[in-house]
């Protein structure tokens, strides 16, 4: 069975972890700046196959408002391109036969708007990621007090780190939601 140390450790490790892939999943809502990580949950059917666009391609950002996709196969040109049109990227592909170009356009207000409500879904899942770890380690330091394992008073302690774990990580959540609207507003 785990001391109360390591389900503290562990609960740090996997906190750590949620707010990593919430800084990630910002990382795919459009700005209005070129980015390639913008392409990052687009996916491909490649001959049947589900593939990430990044397995299939190059993809640079030649200029401020451009993106460009060059397929390693030219022959998945046209579903590269379906795929990026189906996404909720809101983007326009063209192509001359080798390169794929997605001209990035102003956001308008209210599609700016509609991004901050998307990167604020993404936030709450976060931090709600941040307190199911919580309530796991509280689950398993209760289980240790019942069996005897750990004093009432060691549990006690244990939950006030967990909760400071759990605040500065909802913190770093919103820290990182903060920055990610105010990139998007600005104009």
């Amino acid at each position: 069975m785990a001391t109360a140390e390591e389900l503290i450790n562990s609960a740090r490790d996997r906190m750590v972890k949620s707010v990593e892939h919430a800084r990630a999943e910002f990382a795919t809502v459009r700005t209005g700046r070129a980015s390639a990580s913008l392409l990052d949950r687009i996916e491909v059917d490649y001959y049947g196959t589900q593939t990430p666009l990044r397995q299939l391609s190059t993809i640079n950002v030649p200029e401020p408002r451009m993106l460009t996709v060059q397929p390693f196969d030219p022959s998945s040109i046209k579903a590269i391109e379906k795929a990026v049109q189906e996404s909720d990227l809101g983007l326009t592909p063209s192509n001359d036969g080798k390169i794929i170009r997605l001209p990035i356009p102003q956001l308008t207000e209210e599609r700016r708007k509609e991004l901050v409500k998307v990167a604020r879904q993404m936030a709450e899942d976060g931090r709600v990621a941040v307190r199911n770890v919580r309530r796991d380690v509280m689950h398993h330091l209760k289980e240790l007090v019942d069996k005897g394992e750990v004093g009432s008073d060691e549990e006690h302690r244990a939950e006030e780190r967990v909760q400071k774990l759990t605040d500065d990580h909802t913190h770093k959540i919103d820290d990182l939601l903060k920055r990610k609207e105010e990139e998007i507003l600005e104009v």
